[in-house]
């Protein structure tokens, strides 16, 4: 990989990661403006290599690897000279969450009962 590849690649993460990944272009709808905003993660690695275990094997090897995380998490709402936050609810985080409260609950009420018999 030449200098110039490794310069391009770096150009690509940085400009994945910019701040135009966590807002969105502004749009207008009914007259409210609307800019939507997104929680960003990235990560990278890398990788390399050398000759073979056994005599006169050839070696070699390398490897690179991005990724990126991107998750909406809400919009500003903006009319006239009023901003306004309306964030994304993620109904099923709401649903575990009351999921394991009620797991816990049934738990607790089991140990009373079973400590109350004795």
């Amino acid at each position: 990989m030449s200098m110039e590849e490794v310069l391009g690649s770096i150009k690509g993460t940085r400009d994945s990661l910019s701040v135009r990944r966590s807002y969105g272009d502004p749009f207008e709808l009914d007259g409210v403006t609307v800019i939507p905003v997104a929680r960003v993660a990235g990560g990278a690695g890398g990788g390399g290599g050398e000759g073979g275990d056994s005599e006169g094997a050839s070696g070699g090897g390398f490897g690179t690897g991005f990724g990126i995380n991107v998750n909406p998490v809400g919009v500003y709402e903006v009319r006239g000279d009023r901003v306004e936050w309306k964030p994304n609810v993620d109904v099923n985080k709401l649903l575990r969450g009351s999921q394991v409260l009620a797991g816990i609950i049934v738990v607790c009420i089991t140990l009373v009962a079973l400590v109350r018999s004795r």
